[in-house]
C-alpha cells in the first residue's frame, strides 16, 4: 500500500474536512508524479470521499434513531419530569429540523394555557406567554384535539388572532407554526409545537414523527402524575402489607419491562422482539398483529378487553397499523394495562420510523430519476453526489425500463379509477424495493413506473426487462409489461439521454400492449422490424444480423449462393420452379438450397411475419453491400 493510500486511511479516521483530500494529489502532483500514479491517486481519493460520505451518513442516521428512541429510555427511568419535558422539545427541533420548537400544558385552575418548556426561543416576552382557552393555533389544536399546520401564521384565519399572542410570536419571529396535541384517552392536555422563523411546508411523515413525541410527552406526564398517586396511596395504606407489595411488584414490572423496551429499541429490535419482552414480564403471551387495522380495536391511547384478552392500538400519527394483543391474563392490573399501552406505543415508533426510512430513501431515488429525465442540465457533479449517497453505480451501462400493470378490464368498471390509482402505487412501492436492492432508481411515471438499473455481466437490455417483468409481476400477483431502452452508459455523465431512452421504453411498452404480450419484457432487439422502427439507435446492422446473419455467415464460410436464392425465392412469389428459372439451376438445387435455409434459419422461416422479416433484412443487407462496395 502506498503512502499517499495511507494518507487518505488516516483522513478517514481522524473524521478530516472534505478540503484536506486534495492534499495528497497536490503534493504528488507537486513531487513530480507520473500521470499514471496521479490517475491512481485521484481513484483513491474518490473512492475515500465516498466511504467519508458513507460514514457520514450513516453517523446521521444513528444519530436519528438514538435521538427517537432515547425517549423511551427516559420514560423508563422517569425522575425529572421537566428534564424529560426538555428532552421532548430538544429531539422534536433536531429531528424536524427547525429554528424552534415548545410545549405548552393547560392550567385547569387559571382556565388558561401556558408555556412549560422552549428549545430555540429568544423571546422572553414569547417564553412567559400564556393563551386564553381557543385562542390562538394552540387553542384550535386544545379544541379539536387534531393536528395544525401553518406556513404563514400571520395571514392564516383559521384560528382566533389575539394582540397578545401575535405580539409574542411576532417578537419572536415565527412564520411556519405545527401543533399537535398532548392527549390522554380522550383530554387534551397540552399541545407540542415545531416552528421555524420563515416560510417552511411541513411533511405528512414530519406531522406524524411529531405527534409520536407529544405522545411521549403525555406518557410522561401521565407517568409522573401516576407515580405521584402510587407514592400517595403507598403513604396511606402503609399499614396493609399485602396491597403495597402487591402494588410495588406491579411498579417494578414495570420499570422492568420499560428498561428492556428501551435496550431492545436502542439496539436495533424488532416488533416481535417487544411483545416477546412484554409477554416475558407480563407473565402472558403478547402477540403483534395488523389484523384490525384502521379499526377502533383498543382506541383513544387504553387497552381494553376482548373477552380474555387485553387489546393496545399500535398506532401513529392517528393512523392505525395493528395491536398488541395480551393473551392469558384476563385480570389485568391498571398498571400492568399501562405498560402494555407503552409497549404499543413503543411498537408504533419502531413501525413509524422503519417506515419512514424507508420511505425517504424511495423518495430521493425517485427524486433523482425525476431530474434525469425533466432536468438533464443539472450540475453533474451533484447529480453523481447524489447517486453516490444511494450507492448507485454511475459508472456502469444502465436501462431505463417503462412498467405498467396490464389486468384488462373494461373502463365501464366504476371502480376502475381507484384501482388503477392503487395498482400505480403498488407498482412503484414493489419498483422501489426492487431498484434499491438493485442499486438503481425508480419514480412513479405516466400512469406506471420507470427504473433506471444497470446491467449485470453479459446481461442484455432484453434479459433485464424479462428479469424485471417477472419480478414484479410475482411480487404483486398481477401480469406487469416491461418495455426497455438500448443500454446508456455512464447514465450521470449523459443525463440528456436518459430521456431519450425512457421514450423508446415507452415505445416498447406500448408495442408489447399493441402485440397482446401483456406480462411480458422486452426490448426494441426482441421485435424484429417493429424493435428498428421504435429504437432511437436504428441498429439496422444488430437487425440485419440477428435476422438472416447465420445466412450471410454460411455463405462467406461455404462460398455457397443460400442469399441469392432467398432473393430470388421471395422475388418468384415463393416458387421453387420460377426460383430455378431464375438462378438457371435444376429445381433440386433449389429444394436443397432452401432446405439449408431452414435448417440456419428454423422451422418457421417461411411464416408470414418471419417471411416479411427476412425480405427487409435481405433488401438492407443489400443496401449495406451497396453502399460498401460504392
Amino acid at each position: 500500500m502506498s503512502h499517499e493510500h495511507v494518507s487518505y486511511l488516516e483522513l478517514l479516521a481522524r473524521g478530516a474536512a472534505t478540503e484536506a483530500y486534495d492534499r495528497p494529489v497536490l503534493l504528488a502532483r507537486a513531487s513530480g508524479a507520473g500521470p499514471e500514479a496521479l490517475a491512481e491517486l485521484e481513484e483513491a481519493k474518490q473512492l475515500a470521499l465516498r466511504v467519508r460520505a458513507e460514514l457520514e451518513g450513516r453517523r446521521r442516521r444513528e444519530a436519528e434513531l438514538s435521538a427517537l428512541f432515547a425517549t423511551a429510555h427516559d420514560l423508563a427511568g422517569l425522575r425529572d419530569l421537566d428534564a424529560v419535558l426538555r428532552a421532548i422539545v430538544q429531539r422534536a427541533r433536531s429531528l424536524l429540523g427547525t429554528e424552534c420548537a415548545y410545549l405548552s400544558l393547560n392550567d385547569p385552575a387559571a382556565g388558561d394555557t401556558y408555556m412549560r418548556v422552549t428549545e430555540g426561543s429568544v423571546s422572553a416576552r414569547f417564553q412567559q406567554l400564556r393563551l386564553g382557552m381557543g385562542e390562538g393555533l394552540g387553542g384550535l389544536v386544545a379544541q379539536t384535539a387534531r393536528p395544525y399546520v401553518t406556513d404563514d401564521y400571520f395571514d392564516d384565519a383559521r384560528f382566533q388572532h389575539t394582540r397578545t399572542i401575535d405580539t409574542a410570536v411576532r417578537d419572536e419571529g415565527l412564520v411556519a407554526i405545527l401543533g399537535v396535541p398532548l392527549t390522554l384517552g380522550s383530554q387534551v392536555i397540552g399541545v407540542l409545537f415545531a416552528a421555524d422563523r420563515r416560510a417552511r411546508v411541513f411533511e405528512r411523515e414530519q406531522v406524524a414523527l411529531l405527534g409520536s413525541f407529544a405522545a411521549h410527552a403525555a406518557v410522561a406526564i401521565d407517568t409522573a402524575n401516576l407515580l405521584a398517586e402510587t407514592r400517595s396511596a403507598l403513604a396511606e395504606l402503609e399499614r396493609a402489607n399485602d396491597i403495597i407489595r402487591e402494588h410495588s411488584g406491579v411498579i417494578e414490572r414495570a420499570s422492568e419491562v420499560h428498561d428492556r423496551l428501551s435496550e431492545l429499541v436502542l439496539h436495533g429490535g424488532g416488533v416481535h422482539d417487544v411483545a416477546r419482552a412484554v409477554s416475558e414480564v407480563l407473565g402472558g403471551t403478547v402477540e403483534f398483529t395488523e389484523e384490525g387495522a384502521g379499526t377502533s380495536r383498543g382506541t383513544g391511547g387504553h387497552a381494553v378487553r376482548e373477552g380474555d384478552d387485553w387489546v393496545a392500538a399500535v398506532s401513529a400519527g392517528g393512523e392505525a397499523l395493528g395491536a398488541l394483543v395480551l393473551h392469558g391474563q384476563p385480570d389485568l392490573d391498571p398498571v400492568d394495562q399501562r405498560t402494555l399501552e407503552r409497549a404499543a406505543l413503543v411498537t408504533s415508533l419502531l413501525l413509524l420510523a422503519r417506515r419512514s426510512a424507508g420511505e425517504a430513501e424511495q423518495r430521493v431515488r425517485g427524486e433523482l430519476l425525476d431530474d434525469l429525465l425533466d432536468a438533464p442540465d443539472r450540475d453533474r457533479r451533484l447529480l453523481r453526489e447524489r447517486a453516490a449517497r444511494l450507492r448507485t453505480d454511475s459508472e456502469a451501462p444502465h436501462v431505463v425500463l417503462a412498467a405498467r400493470i396490464d389486468r384488462g378490464g373494461g373502463a365501464a368498471d366504476p371502480d376502475a379509477g381507484g384501482r388503477e390509482s392503487a395498482d400505480r402505487q403498488r407498482l412503484w412501492s414493489a419498483a422501489s424495493h426492487l431498484a434499491a436492492t438493485r442499486h438503481g432508481l425508480a419514480s412513479a411515471r405516466d400512469g406506471g413506473t420507470v427504473l433506471l438499473l444497470p446491467l449485470g455481466l453479459g446481461e442484455s437490455a432484453a434479459d433485464l426487462a424479462r428479469q424485471t417483468a417477472r419480478g414484479l409481476g410475482g411480487t404483486l400477483r398481477e401480469p406487469v409489461t416491461v418495455g426497455a431502452s438500448a443500454p446508456v452508459r455512464a447514465p450521470l455523465d449523459h443525463p440528456d439521454q436518459v430521456a431519450v431512452a425512457y421514450q423508446e421504453a415507452r415505445r416498447c411498452l406500448d408495442a408489447l400492449r399493441l402485440l397482446h404480450r401483456s406480462g411480458q419484457g422486452a426490448a426494441a432487439e426482441d421485435l424484429g422490424f417493429l424493435g428498428l422502427l421504435l429504437a432511437d439507435g436504428r441498429d439496422i446492422d444488430g437487425f440485419v444480423d440477428r435476422t438472416v446473419g447465420q445466412v450471410v455467415a454460411y455463405d462467406r464460410r461455404r462460398g455457397t449462393d443460400l442469399v441469392r436464392t432467398l432473393d430470388a425465392y421471395f422475388a418468384s412469389g415463393m416458387s421453387p420452379a420460377r426460383t430455378k428459372d431464375e438462378l438457371h439451376v435444376h429445381v433440386n438445387t433449389v429444394a436443397q438450397r432452401l432446405e439449408r435455409v431452414g435448417r440456419l434459419l428454423g422451422p418457421d422461416w417461411q411464416s408470414p411475419a418471419r417471411a416479411l422479416e427476412i425480405q427487409l433484412a435481405l433488401r438492407l443487407h443489400a443496401l449495406s453491400d451497396a453502399v460498401t462496395r460504392g
